[in-house]
């Protein structure tokens, strides 16, 4: 039992815990850095700050959620091999220790923000879905490790009520960081690492940790800092973070928590340490046996694998077993059994096709069969199917494949390998009415308005699966009216992954894609995301409504036009110019201005300059379902419609 504390000791600590509250705010209030986030500019006349750019967080995991690679790569939007190598980490897929400390690579940008006093503010934009009992408070400091504030989580989400997030749905954490200016880039530092001061820090422990001068660190943030605040250490190159052997991972994680719990009793302390050492030698052993007999058994499968393969090559060296001609059949078989071992996780979802199955369907891969590119149509037991050559580069697009199904997505059957010519086949379902492009651009058959919206819709509906339901997310990268393909419905599906990649918020040099569709900041500086696609996808918008080239004779971008007829500010010309720049085929149709106009705002937010004021496809497909003109049921991430017959 507690001891009573007396009414007037219980008034003496209520007014102590108030003067400290009273001095610590007092304290925050003058020290760094501010509770709301780092103010920031792109105006090279204001600032010499070069944004976007890539950087890291030095991050320390929580129990019990975060004590993995997978759920803290989820949790920051990357991948886990993006942290296990520059965190000195051997296997991602081990378990981690409580504040083990971890390398994040995060994308910095200097981001506007609804907040007149602000404007712009710089941090990382990171998306999480609210849980049971979850507050700004607990995910900023506990998920995050204060790598930002809850105050800066409610500047970034005004629209949020903070007293009722409800579970599932989703907010903008701004993870504090800083892009290097021009002089510190010219002083040869590469980027400005966000780490959180401890409690036991000094300017002087953290300079000795990342390998840097005190006065660096001096230099960039301010002399007052505190607990939990965000300090931005100038680096060249990244430390070499200690970490524990992987192995030793769990029993030191295991060690710990002992350790602790006998910290926190007082009684039958020697007991309870004998018991520990015995319980680690135990499992000590247990272990070590257990390697020694693993290492036996791999040694013998190796040896046995190594002389079934002496007795295969000795048997096909002998001239009665068929001589040269069995030889090279063999040798090609090895090979192609190599080659399959590089797609072996995808080969119990797919079909392996023999090439020559391939050849005979597709008459030798003829030109009558060509559809596409390098795309044959084939028949194989009297099903159509479109068969896709490729060098040996496919394993990026099974990687893809194998991890969504979705109904608005071109469906993969299977594949086949030529080890001849190291060539792989990727045989799809076949889309009987060709793509989009076609239909808008070369068949004198015209979509109706209807048809159209509901392509817009279809294809809206695939491109949200692949942002939201799978993990890590799916960026497309090519999305285009060419790579919309039209089922005997006309019902719109995305093909086309060769581009595909998984992970977002990425900074890539190899700029690739089609003109007119590509966002402008992967154009100028590399950066995939999502909102790329979204951008694309806006392109494709205008091309419904337009029936335009994305690019004109004259050079001039589609998008592009599409802005100068959205700046007018006269509503009345807005819609008179509208209704001159659609396809002359839909104003022969009862489709209406306001119609029109609701698809063709959504269109040019799609393709806004900046990617952070474009919106989310989950907030597209909620707007084309709004229109009067279709009849819809959102039922999850599914569309439905009554069926449309294309003009």
């Amino acid at each position: 039992m507690f001891p009573k504390i007396s009414t007037f000791k219980s008034f003496q600590i209520s007014h102590c815990l108030i003067l400290l509250l009273f001095l610590n705010t007092i304290h925050h209030s003058n020290s760094q850095p501010p509770t709301n986030g780092y103010t920031c500019t792109t105006t090279t006349n204001t600032s010499n700050n070069i944004y976007p750019c890539q950087t890291y967080v030095l991050y320390r995991p929580k129990p019990p959620e975060y004590l993995d690679l997978a759920s803290i790569a989820d949790l920051f939007n990357v991948s886990r091999l993006s942290i296990s190598k520059p965190s000195n980490i051997s296997n991602p897929s081990f378990s981690l220790l409580p504040d083990q400390p971890l390398f994040i690579p995060i994308t910095c940008g200097c981001n506007p923000v609804r907040n007149q006093t602000l404007k712009s503010l710089s941090f990382a934009r990171m998306t999480y879905t609210f849980k049971p009992d979850d507050t700004f408070y607990f995910v900023s400091t506990h998920v995050y490790g204060n790598l930002t504030t809850y105050e800066s989580v409610e500047v970034v989400n005004p629209e949020l009520d903070v007293l009722n997030l409800q579970i599932g749905s989703d907010a903008y954490f701004p993870i504090f960081c800083k892009c290097p200016n021009k002089t510190q880039l010219g002083n040869n530092v590469t980027c400005l690492v966000s780490y959180v001061f401890q409690p036991d820090d000094t300017l002087d422990s953290i300079a000795e940790l990342f390998k840097v001068t005190k006065q660096s660190i001096a230099d960039v943030n301010a002399n007052n800092l505190g607990a939990f605040d965000t300090v931005f250490v100038p680096v060249s190159k990244l430390v070499t973070l200690h970490q524990p052997p992987g192995v030793n991972q769990t029993n030191a994680g295991g060690s710990n928590s002992t350790n602790n719990q006998t910290t926190a009793m007082n009684g039958n302390s020697d007991d309870h340490k004998k018991a520990v050492v015995g319980l680690g030698v135990g499992l000590g052993v247990s272990v070590l046996l257990l390697v020694l007999v693993s290492g036996l058994l791999i040694y013998r499968e190796i040896e046995y694998r190594k002389k079934l393969k002496e007795r295969e090559l000795e048997v096909i060296s002998r001239p009665e077993n068929g001589g040269m001609g069995d030889q090279r059949r063999i040798i090609k078989q090895l090979e192609q059994n190599l080659l399959l071992a590089d797609v072996s996780d995808t080969l119990d979802k797919y079909k392996i096709y023999e090439i020559d199955e391939l050849r005979k369907a597709t008459g030798g891969f003829g030109h009558k069969f060509l559809i596409q590119g390098s795309v044959y149509k084939g028949c194989i037991d009297g099903k159509d199917f479109a068969i896709k050559k490729m060098k040996w580069n496919a394993y990026e697009e099974l990687k893809i494949l194998q991890k969504v199904n979705h109904g608005n997505l071109v469906r993969l059957e299977g594949f086949s390998i030529d080890p001849e010519d190291a060539s792989c086949y990727l045989v799809y379902e076949y889309i009987e009415n060709g793509s989009l492009n076609s239909w808008l651009h070369e068949n004198k058959r015209k979509l109706n308005w209807k048809a159209r919206l509901r392509i817009s819709i279809d294809v809206a509906n695939g491109l949200q699966y692949i942002h939201e339901h799978t993990r890590p997310q799916v960026v497309h990268k090519d999305i285009k009216s060419s790579n919309i393909l039209l089922d005997s419905n006309m019902r719109a599906k995305i093909a086309n992954f060769g581009l595909a990649r998984s992970g977002c918020n990425a900074i890539t040099m190899h700029i690739v894609g089609t003109q007119g569709y590509i966002a402008p900041e992967y154009l100028t500086d590399g950066v995939v995301s999502p909102k790329m696609d979204v951008f694309s996808f806006g392109v494709i918008l205008l091309e419904l409504l337009s029936g335009r080239e994305v690019i004109d004779e004259e050079g001039k971008v589609l998008w592009v036009s599409a802005h100068e007829i959205w700046e007018c500010s006269d509503e009345g010309e807005k819609a008179r110019k509208l209704m001159e720049w659609i396809d002359k085929f839909l104003q022969k149709e009862s489709c209406s201005v306001d119609a029109l106009t609701n698809i063709m705002t959504v269109a040019v937010a799609c393709v806004n300059k900046d990617p952070s004021k474009r919106p989310s496809m989950v907030d597209v497909v909620y707007a084309l379902c709004k229109s009067d003109d279709l009849f819809c049921d959102i039922s999850g991430n599914e569309f439905s419609s009554s069926p449309i017959t294309a003009r």
